[in-house]
């Protein structure tokens, strides 16, 4: 991962008789992120076993992809989600904006911010 990218990793908990909602709605995020959101490498979605809940996991190239993303996508669709869901606690890993940081800490997420103390990083075999 280069310096620049920014790891989210964060859980939905669907309240009751809502999980395939939660699900479709996030099916519909996860479409609308791959075709509108170059800056989004990647986004996985993952079913906590034993429990109503998503975890999330996406990667931005930068502190301007992960902008774009929570103006467009994540507040069109934020609503919907507040509606069905409980949100939270959300992981922002690496060099977050300011302004997203002070956005997110606003919004009752159980927001965290790290920045990378160390690590490395494999290249795939050709």
């Amino acid at each position: 991962m280069n310096s620049q990218m920014i790891s989210v990793t964060y859980k939905w908990t669907a309240k009751p008789g809502k999980m395939d909602e939660l699900k479709t709605i996030y099916e519909s995020v996860a479409r609308e992120t791959e075709a509108n959101e170059p800056g989004v490498p990647w986004m996985n979605c993952y079913e906590v076993q034993g429990s109503d809940a998503l975890i999330i996991q996406e990667v931005f190239q930068d502190g301007a992809a992960l902008g774009a993303h929570l103006a467009e996508t994540a507040a069109k669709f934020f609503p919907r989600l507040l509606a069905i869901a409980d949100p939270g606690p959300f992981f922002f890993c690496g060099n977050v904006p300011d302004e997203v940081v002070q956005a997110a800490s606003g919004m009752n997420l159980g927001a965290l911010f790290a920045t990378r103390a160390f690590g490395f990083s494999r290249s795939s075999p050709s």
